[in-house]
């Protein structure tokens, strides 16, 4: 009998193996200080049982196997306990950033075509007065329900008591869940999970970290918590906006830290940048990890002068579509360092197996079938394609997007396989290893050829004052005039001073020769998600528009 694929089925055997062991556990009311009491928690024996009655209430109720299903919760035990019983009934959980534009907000979860909405009471306004997700008939309401109808969890959870453990026979090819990109370069698209990629996904992060049960995790990112009880772990949930993680108070998280002995964390650049803008060590982290964006050189090395001599310091490369695909320890990253700022691009490192990794040309025309794909040697920039049990197959309605996105490989057994393009652009060196030069939506196309964002910003990134910079083009492609937008860190001015600075450096590199104008901006645009991902085309509109003015 083929056994059942879903990444609920290792909850039933960790309840039995570590009953009391604390699985979720998540800030309450401010205590002492002013810091979070965290007195919710839940033990892998409560996750299980709470989470087979919520799903036994919610079959009862009409949300079943193959119900897409958004849910609108705050981190919080109830997210947790709502997640592992959707996963469990076999139900789609479909999940969407709350910050981003309202108007994207709703062609994401029109798109999704969900049949059920459970979120907060504030949730469910926003869809009443929004009209979200107007295809959703079945409700439930986490907290008080007021005038919208449907049920409460509450009442969900306890209509399932006593049902007993439940858990679908689900398989690899069952879609299990559909999860929102970032919507850093566009509308924001749903990925189309199927319980396959979940497990795929759990054994790649154990396999390229040594993650091991009993450890305790301090997860900045909701959704990676989800990770954390299919490994055996504590997860502790940190006191701070998900949606802000560049506004996350690093005395919280300090505190969350040496309380509860975390041994590891995980957070955005931004997130990284809070905590070693406040310098305090971090001696009981054993293993931090890094992804979202890549993680500036400066924010590596002093990342890695608050842990410990033997901890580690791992930036994982990869995208909602396929993750991870590799993988890069900040030793590394550190003797990198001056080839990144000499304008190589970033070393995302080494490829996760059994990940295949191949550059092809670059071409924004869709590529149906792999015969008609150009591969390119080792040292030659072009898109990265990924083969993997990671790697996801489509966007949900999203036909267009799809055909842009995937490849069909016909291999030597006659079986075929998806090949996902990142998206993104970047080489092989002579050892192997994987470099990361910008986003292809990104790049500049200039009569003389075509610049790369992440091996142009780094460069000016060391002027002195400069916080980050942000390569952007304007005009048609081919001859796109290179603009070089920068921002400041919070206690510098703009001076002449720094502009001869940012002029002797793209004198200095031949490459960057052709880059002439240099206009400051007070706040670059980031994403939703991390606050890492630089909004590059609403720069481009806004140094279009500052070039105009000053002709």
């Amino acid at each position: 009998m083929e056994m059942t694929c879903n990444i609920a089925a290792r909850l039933p055997e960790l309840a039995r193996e570590r009953p009391d062991q604390i699985a979720i556990r998540c800030p309450g009311r401010p205590g002492p200080g002013g810091m979070a009491r965290y007195d919710v928690a839940l033990s892998y024996a409560q996750l299980d049982a709470r989470s087979d009655a919520i799903a036994a209430g919610l079959v009862g109720y009409g949300i079943g196997r193959g119900v897409r299903t958004v849910v609108m919760v705050r981190p919080s035990p109830e997210f947790f306990l709502l997640m592992f019983a959707l996963f469990k009934i076999g139900a789609v959980p479909v999940l969407v950033d709350p910050g981003i534009d309202k108007r994207a907000l709703k062609q994401c979860l029109d798109e999704a075509q969900p049949q059920a909405f459970i979120g907060i009471p504030l949730a469910h306004v926003a869809r009443k007065l929004l009209r979200w997700a107007a295809s959703a008939r079945t409700l439930v309401t986490v907290g008080p329900r007021l005038g919208w109808g449907g049920t409460t969890l509450a009442a969900v959870e306890a209509a399932g008591q006593g049902a007993g453990p439940q858990l679908a026979a689900t398989d690899g090819e069952e879609v299990a869940a559909i999860l929102f990109t970032s919507g850093s370069t566009g509308v924001p698209k749903g990925v189309v999970y199927r319980h396959r990629h979940f497990i795929g996904q759990i054994e790649l992060l154990r396999n390229a970290f040594g993650e091991v049960a009993g450890g305790v995790d301090l997860p900045t990112f909701p959704p990676f918590a989800l990770f954390d009880p299919a490994l055996g772990m504590t997860s502790i949930i940190p006191d701070m906006d998900p949606t802000r993680p560049a506004k996350a108070d690093p005395r919280r998280l300090h505190d969350a830290i040496k309380r509860f002995g975390v041994d590891q964390l995980f957070g955005s650049p931004a997130v990284m940048k809070v905590l070693v803008d406040h310098g305090q060590p971090l001696p009981g982290v054993k293993r931090a990890m890094s992804a979202g964006a890549p993680v500036p050189p400066d924010t590596v090395a002093r990342v890695r002068a608050l842990l410990p001599p033997e901890a580690d310091f791992w930036t994982p490369y990869g995208a909602t579509e396929c993750l991870p695909v590799a993988v890069v320890e900040g030793r590394t990253l550190e003797e990198t360092r001056a080839a990144t700022e000499g304008g190589a691009g970033t070393c995302v490192g080494d490829v996760v197996a059994p990940n295949l990794v191949r550059i092809i040309a670059i071409t924004d025309a869709p590529l149906a079938d792999w015969s008609a794909v150009q591969e390119l040697a080792p040292g030659q920039i072009g898109e990265i394609t990924v083969a993997g049990p990671t790697a996801t197959d489509a966007y949900f309605n999203r036909p267009q997007a799809t055909a842009a996105a995937k490849i069909t490989e016909t291999l030597a057994d006659g079986s075929t396989r998806i090949v996902h393009r990142m998206g993104d652009v970047g080489y092989f060196d002579a050892q192997g290893r994987l470099w990361f030069c910008g986003r292809k939506t990104q790049r500049v196309e200039t009569a003389q050829g075509p610049l790369y964002t992440e091996q142009v910003e780094p460069v000016f990134n060391t002027v002195a004052g400069v916080r980050r910079t942000a390569l952007v083009g304007i005009g048609p492609a081919g001859a796109q005039r290179p603009v070089l937008c920068y921002e400041l860190e919070p206690e510098v001015k703009d001076s002449p001073a720094i502009l001869a600075a940012l002029r002797t450096v793209a004198g200095a590199h031949p490459p960057l020769a052709g880059i002439a104008d240099f206009l400051c901006h007070r706040a670059f645009p980031v994403d939703i998600r991390h606050n890492a991902k630089i909004g590059r085309e609403k720069l481009a509109v806004w140094a279009a528009a500052r070039l105009e003015q000053a002709r």
